[in-house]
């Protein structure tokens, strides 16, 4: 006589369609929410505020990456072959970081131009990541400082 197995006897009786569509749907489903919110984290962790010189010289980490955003220092730009060196000085208030940079420069790159540069401390200095310097325009909504 056979042994049968109550429990997983598979033989005897095959699985409902209808009952293996809803597993399939309620796997899929639970896929998809647990890609989602994987995503969501990932982008969330990933992304980051940009910083100006003075909170950057505070609490710089060497090797960490930092958005850095500020005006190029009058008087800071040099260049020797394809590095370029300026400094990069807060909005409003004199604390300046020197930055080494070697990548394309936008066309409206010059000195008091607001930037903004993805960078990695090393040493005293932040050197550029490839390709990361971006200028902001200034915006034709600003008020002008008109005479009185």
């Amino acid at each position: 006589m056979p042994v049968r197995h109550l429990f997983c006897d598979t033989r005897t009786q095959p699985m409902d369609p209808s009952r293996k569509r809803k597993t399939r749907l309620v796997v899929a489903l639970a896929a998809a929410v647990l890609l989602a919110a994987a995503l969501v984290y990932t982008s969330f962790n990933t992304s980051s505020e940009a910083v100006d010189p003075s909170r950057l010289t505070a609490n710089a980490v060497v090797g960490q990456s930092y958005e850095l955003t500020g005006k190029v220092a009058d008087g800071s730009i040099s260049r020797d072959g394809g590095t370029m060196e300026f400094r990069v000085r807060d909005r409003e208030g004199d604390a300046s970081v020197p930055v080494r940079y070697t990548g394309a420069v936008p066309d409206p790159f010059r000195e008091g131009r607001e930037v903004i540069i993805t960078v990695r401390k090393e040493g005293a200095t932040f050197v550029g990541e490839k390709d990361s310097l971006v200028t902001k325009c200034p915006s034709k909504y600003e008020t002008a400082d008109t005479p009185s």
